[in-house]
């Protein structure tokens, strides 16, 4: 037989029997590198393909005895071996690079592509936009045609430093806040793009009223700048009923409301936390109402919904919710002239000429100066600090490290600051 065919019945033959030997060859490869670290020798690779090959070349040669005298012989051998060394050569690439500790977490821990991301100042932000239609939730009325094409056309800019989940989960803690959603879900890819599913606000009112109470909706003159959560009292006669107001709405608020434009739904308002939504202002907090005669509706307990019901002429009188007693004790201290300030006595205080400063005696530089509170500093051992004493409990002079309050006119406390603080 012609020296090309045996040529062409060789590389036949040993890319049949090499199959198997390569798979072993490359599988070998990728565990040895992967789990030991130790790239397996090329040697031993041709020893174990051989020694595979030579148990389907028998088999051959059972069928057809005359195999091992003709030169195909030797090109099997020769593709049976670089099959093997070429399959042994990327197991072992794909051992050394593949992650050893791999999880479903890693994978997820996806970030932006650098092209969308746009710095402002020294912060990464991203503009994230909708692509595609927004989806319907299965089990849940579809959205309403306005609430759709407000999703669609909105844009939100979250930072650029977090990985792509937080990123989705962020998105759908703010869509779910701002458009009072039943259920939403959103994924992000590279590009910033997000595709989003939702299902319309159900029971909005009913959610915010709790099981042992209803609400109950009055005609009546309602106080100017009344708001959903005030608390109210509910006069009828000789009855007073309190309760908290979960909507309000007066003939002046509809005429306001008529009159104002609705703000663009393209503009982006910018909020602290670095997000932004095109949902129209109003509804992003609670307003207040201009007052005048309207309708509240009042979450009241259940034993007093047909009272009120039955009243003719009810009266709404606010409740108030008290005020902090530190704003209080503040404004006092303001209103007599006085201001705070809260500093750190220098480590050089001790050093100056005179005693310490005490806060029970004070000196010639700290007559109008009073300290209020003082923190003592740390007891050099690497203990904590102590809390806060404040006055007249105040005991010993400040000491370097030493924290205190002090009030009293600004220009006593800038001297003070200068003799003792940092």
């Amino acid at each position: 037989m012609a020296l090309p065919v045996e040529v062409l019945l060789g590389i036949y033959l040993g890319l049949l029997t090499g199959i198997v030997p390569a798979l072993v060859a490359g599988s070998l490869g990728f565990v040895v590198r992967y789990f030991s670290g130790v790239t397996l020798p090329g040697f031993g690779v041709v020893v174990l393909s051989l020694s595979i090959a030579s148990v389907q070349g028998g088999l051959l040669g059972l069928v057809e005895p005359t195999i091992s005298q003709s030169p195909r012989l030797l090109v099997a051998v020769l593709v049976v071996l670089m099959l093997s060394l070429y399959a042994h050569n990327q197991g072992d690439k794909l051992g050394a690079t593949l992650p050893h500790r791999l999880s479903l977490t890693s994978l997820r821990q996806r970030t932006l592509s650098t092209d969308v991301v746009e710095l402002v100042g020294t912060v990464g932000r991203v503009t994230v936009r909708p692509t595609g239609e927004i989806r319907d939730v299965e089990g849940y009325p579809p959205l309403p045609a306005d609430l759709r094409r407000t999703l669609r056309e909105g844009s939100w800019r979250l930072p650029a430093d977090l990985p792509l989940s937080e990123l989705e989960s962020r998105l759908e803690e703010r869509l779910r806040t701002d458009h009072d959603l039943a259920d939403v879900q959103v994924s992000i890819d590279e590009r910033a793009r997000a595709t989003i599913t939702a299902a319309p606000p159900s029971g909005g009112l009913s959610r915010r009223i709790p099981s042992d109470r209803q609400a109950v909706t009055l005609s009546t003159l309602v106080p100017t700048g009344l708001a959903r959560g005030d608390e109210v009292t509910v006069r009828t006669g000789d009855r007073s009923i309190d309760g908290t107001v979960v909507s309000v709405r007066t003939e002046l608020d509809e005429r306001r409301a008529e009159e104002a434009s609705p703000p663009s739904v393209d503009e982006e308002t910018e909020l602290e936390d670095g997000h932004a939504t095109t949902e129209p202002i109003a509804t992003k907090s609670t307003q207040t109402s201009a007052g005048g005669v309207g309708r509240v509706t009042v979450s009241v307990p259940r034993r007093h919904a047909k009272l009120l019901l039955a009243a003719d002429a009810p009266t709404i009188v606010v409740r108030s919710r008290g005020s902090s007693g530190e704003f209080e004790a503040l404004a006092l201290v303001r209103r007599a002239g006085y201001a705070l300030r809260r500093l750190t006595v220098g480590p050089a205080a001790g050093e100056r000429d005179g005693p310490a400063v005490d806060p029970a005696e004070p000196d010639h530089t700290t007559d109008d100066v009073q300290v209020l509170a003082v923190r003592r500093g740390s007891d050099g051992t690497g203990g904590r600090r102590q809390g806060w004493t404040f006055a007249p409990g105040i005991d010993g002079a400040l000491e370097p490290g030493d924290e205190a309050v002090v009030a009293g006119p600004e220009e006593s406390i800038e001297t003070y600051v200068e003799a003792i603080g940092r």
